[in-house]
């Protein structure tokens, strides 16, 4: 196995973004293409707006469950306040995709917590020498699921691309929804663009 196909990936955001079907996804097309892959999700707490978090392991054939700090070449972050928790785990070089959507937790709400600007989180992904790619919520086209347009994103514009072409995602995405896979691949497609 050559090392550029190995690829540690680094997913976080908030429940009923559907960030662990992303997780999914690219083990599927990755599995498809032999390559070795390790998924392991975490979900929080809370049904929908606590904390989901999961790491894949591409590419390698022994391997533990954990990224270890600064060891992900790839972090995907759905949600701006939670893309904090992974800056840490952002290896210097590598790419810290993130989607600029908002969910206030509680204590934001209530008003006993500020919630992060943008600018900081992105400057935290440059401080930890990784390079902050943005994808402002209003670019995703109205009607299409966040998800799978976040994947096509992180295919079209990270080094995932190298490893897991798009027909591959798109193959995936069509086995898991055999019946309609329209609207997940047209969202998938928009992210390639993006």
């Amino acid at each position: 196995m050559k090392s550029d196909h190995i690829l540690d990936i680094f997913l976080i955001g908030v429940g009923g973004q559907g960030l662990l079907t992303i997780g999914e996804v690219i083990a599927e097309a990755a599995t498809s293409l032999d390559l070795p892959v390790s998924f392991y999700p975490y979900k929080g707490m809370a049904q929908r707006g606590g904390l989901v978090k999961a790491q894949l392991r591409l590419g390698r054939t022994v391997v533990g469950p954990n990224i270890p700090p600064r060891g992900a070449d790839l972090v995907v972050a759905m949600e701006v306040s939670e893309a904090l928790r992974a800056v840490p785990v952002l290896r210097p070089g590598g790419e810290f995709l993130l989607f600029g959507e908002r969910w206030l937790p509680t204590a934001v709400m209530l008003g006993k917590a500020t919630y992060p600007a943008l600018e900081t989180v992105l400057e935290q992904v440059r401080v930890a020498g990784g390079h902050p790619i943005y994808l402002p919520p209003d670019s995703l086209p109205t009607g299409l699921p966040a998800n799978l347009f976040v994947l096509g994103a992180a295919v079209g514009r990270t080094r995932l691309g190298n490893i897991l072409p798009a027909e591959a995602v798109e193959e995936a995405i069509r086995h898991r929804w055999p019946r309609d896979p329209q609207q997940n691949l047209l969202a998938f497609r928009a992210g390639l663009l993006k």
